[in-house]
């Protein structure tokens, strides 16, 4: 029996089928819009026509040092054009774009140069001193770049390291061809990216994007942020999270021009905002809190309303009308690293801004509807596997499933495995489905908390605490935090004879872990047990909130 005619002579071909990868949308906007300014640095402004030509030039360089199809390319390096650059440069040579955390430890920023087996390493001079305590306890030797930032503040907090290399990276890309030929993917499912997560147990987990997931973000990102022709995005953002929430290639599809941010301060967010007409940014909780409690003297008139894109717990009602009278609109997402930064949007619906205050603020609570280019967004039962009723009650893990989820783990098939079990992704997250088909998250089942953004393990911190003489028992929870969102909480009970301050534990966290997951409380006394022995974390998150 032959098959059907619609299955018949219509075969792929390079005319009819290319792999989607987002480093198109740069090349089309260097071709349509070549002279539209793509990056603004400081007083330094570069044009759509320069920004392609360098990221070639960086393809053309890595591939001459010896960079090939899917070798790791790791950069640590600020909100710059130098990130801009590497993002598609990197993609372009075949490699693998590492971006690394600029405020993790030196043991894990090792840990990530090893199992991510680094070929080249680009380094921003402020980053230096932790890059060489890294990589003295690492085990590869990448080729290293240097970065020195033309536009360095000469009021920064603090000077630039010593160079690492021999390589400055601006002589490193002149050695590149500005009209080099590089090739897209081979397979739209190639490896484009590696995202490293917050480890909840042991090291962190190596999420890898691939080249289609990346160009969908691109769309789904403009249609989400509301974004029109030429917008003007802000960086508060880290680039290096999620790889900026895929921002530096959603950019090129509507041709937007890019303003890096070294260090988010008010009065640069309010001076960039007003000088170069910003019209949309992302950021945790922190990002706001700066913005509305700024000094009046840093704070600027604008005449625009400005997109603010944030994740993490849903800000309160407060602080919506603070970002409303500043001038913003508050977009509220929600997503992990496997899903490519944000997957799920609060789309708000006209009718709601007519409800009363309370009504509003438990609207903005949810954290909605999936993306566009997610294919399903369910609440259900890990258990049984089926869909909890849309009840807004009852209680099940948040799962996602589309092209907007990460091909897996890096040399880690059981977690994989585990993440994928029943073809769909599994958040860790707990929470229920509304009869109108938003999501709203109740509790996070890893614990982990979101401070300012950042994801901390409390079992990283807790292993921490215990390396401490005196302490025989700890708990570490999120507390609220007007700032940051959340902080770490630690219940500690002391070893009996023994005794310890806030300060010595602390100061204790800070010779162990990034300062960034330190705890910012410490709570003394009996840490509550089940009558197996299990701490009773629920307990102490509801003291957390209580203090």
């Amino acid at each position: 029996m032959s098959g059907s005619a619609y299955e018949t002579d219509l075969d792929r071909n390079p005319a009819n089928y290319q792999p989607l990868t987002p480093i198109a949308h740069l090349a089309r906007a260097a071709y349509v819009h070549p002279d539209h300014i793509a990056i603004i640095h400081g007083d330094m402004k570069m044009d759509y026509r320069s920004f392609y030509e360098r990221s070639r030039k960086l393809a053309s360089a890595l591939q001459a040092a010896g960079i090939k199809r899917f070798d790791t390319v790791s950069v640590m390096l600020s909100n710059t054009p130098a990130m801009l650059e590497a993002h598609h440069g990197v993609p372009m040579s075949g490699g693998v774009l590492h971006s690394i955390n600029t405020r993790l430890d030196a043991a894990i920023v090792a840990f990530q140069l090893d199992h991510a087996d680094s070929k080249v390493l680009i380094v921003d001079r402020e980053f230096s001193g932790l890059v060489a305590d890294a990589l003295k306890l690492a085990t590869v030797q990448p080729t290293i770049i240097d970065y020195d930032d033309p536009n360095y503040p000469d009021d920064a907090p603090a000077a630039k390291g010593a160079r690492l290399g021999t390589i400055d990276y601006e002589e490193f890309l002149q050695s590149g061809d500005p009209d080099h030929h590089w090739s897209g993917p081979e397979d739209e499912w190639d490896s484009l990216s590696l995202n490293y997560t917050s480890g909840t147990t042991g090291n962190p987990k190596g999420v890898v994007y691939h080249h289609r997931g990346a160009a969908l973000m691109g769309y789904s990102n403009v249609v989400a942020s509301g974004m029109g022709k030429h917008p003007v995005y802000l960086w508060t953002l880290p680039m290096f999270h999620c790889n900026g929430w895929c921002f530096p290639w959603t950019l090129g599809v509507v041709a937007g021009t890019h303003v890096c941010l070294r260090w988010v301060r008010a009065k640069a967010m309010y001076d960039a905002i007003a000088d170069h007409g910003v019209t949309h940014l992302c950021g945790a909780p922190i990002v706001m809190s700066t913005l509305i409690n700024a000094p009046e003297e840093d704070k600027r008139h604008f005449p625009q309303t400005v997109s603010f894109n944030t994740a993490a717990a849903p800000p309160p009602e407060q602080v919506l009308s603070g970002m409303a009278d500043a001038g913003f609109e508050v977009v509220h997402l929600y997503g992990l690293t496997e899903t490519y930064g944000p997957a799920v949007v609060n789309e708000w619906k006209g009718d709601w801004n007519d409800l009363d205050p309370k009504a509003r603020t438990t609207k903005k609570a949810r954290q909605g509807v999936r993306y566009n280019a997610l294919e399903d967004l369910a609440v259900i039962d890990p258990s049984t596997m089926e869909r909890v009723p849309a009840d807004g009650e009852t209680l099940g893990e948040v799962m996602f499933r589309g092209n907007i989820v990460m091909k897996g783990y890096l040399k880690n098939r059981k977690a994989s495995d585990e993440a994928f079990a029943g073809g769909w992704f599994h958040s860790g997250d707990l929470g229920v489905m509304h009869p109108d088909g938003y999501i709203q998250l109740k509790d996070r089942s890893k614990d982990i908390i979101i401070s300012g953004g950042e994801n901390i393990s409390s079992i990283e911190v807790e292993d921490a605490l215990y390396r401490h003489p005196a302490v025989q028992a700890v708990a570490v929870v999120a507390r609220p935090d007007d700032k940051w969102g959340e902080t770490p909480c630690a219940f500690v009970e002391l070893r009996a004879g023994r005794a310890a301050t806030e300060e010595e534990l602390i100061e204790h966290c800070r010779q162990h872990l990034a300062r960034f997951k330190c705890p910012k409380s410490i709570v003394f006394g009996e840490v509550p047990k089940t009558s197996t022995g299990k701490i009773q974390k629920f307990v102490l998150r509801d003291r957390a909130k209580a203090l």
